[in-house]
């Protein structure tokens, strides 16, 4: 009885997991249409209010001027390695303060200095919080952050805690690095099919075992 009840726990837990993969392929599903939703429509001036839920993904045009206030954040990329995102300060001529994702910076370009210049900036919105429980804080003696934290970033930088993913370059060599649904792999009904297949070999493994017992007693 006790190996039945084992094995009915195993079939029921790695069932419930393949559950869980389905779900989260539908969660996964509806994020990557809203997100396409989102960067189809046109591109407009960066709207006076701004709402996270309904302007998410927005695309937008902001002029202004990098005043040269940075924030850097570890990344990578592949075929090329590790590097920096580059998040800039633009303000624009009304005053307004926004956080600008640049894009990309390799590690030997990295401490080169960033220009201070008028731009026009065409990119998508957004308020990223990438960081978890585990997310180390900024290193204290690099600066280096490990996420993007429109919050946080916007504190110490005195903006509008609002990012601007710019989807064309900015100058200063930096690789933009735009919102793109094609970079965001939607792999849980593969994860889903390998549970539901663990539970059933799971199930047959248990009723061999059940029935080898039942044999011998």
């Amino acid at each position: 009885m006790s190996a039945l009840l084992l094995g009915l726990a195993g079939v029921g837990f790695l069932c419930s997991l393949g559950i869980w993969q389905v779900s989260r392929m539908y969660e996964k599903r509806v994020q990557l249409d809203e997100m396409t939703a989102g960067i189809s429509e046109p591109a407009v001036v960066v709207p006076k209010v701004l709402d996270p839920e309904r302007d998410r993904y927005r695309p937008v045009i902001a002029a202004g001027r990098f005043t040269g206030e940075t924030l850097y954040v570890l990344s990578g990329q592949p075929m090329v390695g590790a590097g920096v995102q580059v998040i800039s300060v633009l303000q624009m001529a009304d005053g307004r303060r926004l956080l600008v994702d640049r894009g990309f910076l390799t590690d030997d370009d990295k401490h080169k200095a960033l220009h201070v210049r008028d731009v026009t900036v065409q990119g998508n919105l957004m308020w990223p919080r990438d960081s978890n429980q585990y997310t180390p804080p900024p290193d204290a003696k690099t600066g280096l952050w490990f996420a993007r934290d429109a919050v946080a970033m916007a504190q110490i930088l005195h903006t509008e805690p609002t990012f601007i993913v710019a989807r064309a370059p900015t100058g200063d060599g930096i690789e933009a690095m735009p919102v793109d649904t094609s970079t965001i792999p939607n792999d849980h009904w593969g994860y889903a099919i390998t549970w539901f297949s663990l539970a059933f070999v799971w199930a047959v493994m248990t009723a061999a075992l059940v029935w080898r017992i039942r044999r011998q007693i």
